[in-house]
């Protein structure tokens, strides 16, 4: 009782002290109104498949548009963007700023603040960078799992991805034999999914983090991607919802990037 009814002596010291106590709690009510418009929500989480959507246009500045929410992925952790359209409208570019997804088009836009706008991915772009995505974690959890490699780098784009790893020795047939191990893998179709947990939590098991350099994002949760049975990693990207759709992986060339470090480059078919 005491703690509460000190709570009215606190205000009213305050509003002695700077005589704008209420003025300090709208300014502070505008920030956070701020930061929440601020931040785009990620439809590409809950709705990967999804191809359509509709959004509030929150800003605009020339051609760099931000909604309030987006199937947009951004460009990120080596991973190419979505493209498609705002309104009929190019979109060429998805980056993130923050919390903020920033979509740019290759015209000035047709609408303003406040604007209901309808927002269309490029399907065939999306659908195949999640099946690259997928495969390379598949891949990057064999090489982990039988040869304690770690990845170095990364780059996955539409029509041929690679992914770099530390290897002490540079071995052909040793790495064509993972790449047969994902392929078997993929037979087997296991699901795909994704979930959030406490970063405490995540970060007990180590087998959640395969870069060489880089830890999960500082954020009290993380997002995992699971391969059921096969692989758990901290990720916040767009993926297949089983093995099956990744098709075939093909190994298309391997370089031997330094003393350990070395490249592989895929690609899928169909």
């Amino acid at each position: 009782m005491k703690a509460m009814s000190s709570w009215p002596s606190i205000i009213t010291s305050k509003r002695c002290m700077s005589g704008r106590f209420e003025d300090a709690i709208y300014v502070s009510l505008v920030k956070l109104e701020k930061s929440v418009l601020a931040m785009t929500k990620k439809l590409y989480w809950e709705q990967p498949y999804s191809k359509e959507f509709s959004a509030t246009v929150v800003s605009v500045e020339g051609n760099r548009v931000v909604l309030d929410q987006s199937l947009f992925y951004p460009r990120g952790g080596g991973v190419a963007c979505d493209t498609g359209t705002l309104n009929g409208i190019q979109v060429t570019e998805t980056s993130k700023d923050g919390d903020r997804i920033t979509h740019t088009l290759n015209a000035p836009p047709n609408f303003t603040v406040g604007s209901t706008v309808e927002g269309k991915v490029d399907w065939d772009r999306r659908y195949r960078l999640m099946r690259m995505h997928t495969s390379g974690h598949l891949l990057c959890s064999i090489f982990y799992s039988k040869a304690n490699c770690r990845i170095t780098g990364n780059q996955i784009e539409v029509d041929k991805s690679r992914m770099d790893f530390n290897l002490d020795q540079f071995d052909r047939s040793l790495i064509e034999g993972f790449v047969a191990e994902a392929n078997r893998l993929v037979g087997q179709d296991a699901a795909v999914k994704t979930y959030f947990m406490p970063r405490d939590e995540a970060l007990k098991l180590p087998e959640l983090v395969k870069l060489a350099e880089a830890a999960p994002p500082n954020e009290a949760q993380l997002r995992i991607v699971e391969i059921e049975g096969i692989d758990k990693q901290a990720d916040g990207g767009v993926h297949v919802a089983r093995l099956k759709e990744l098709g075939e992986i093909h190994l298309v060339k391997l370089e031997n990037k330094g003393k350990t470090n070395r490249r592989l480059y895929y690609e899928l078919t169909p």
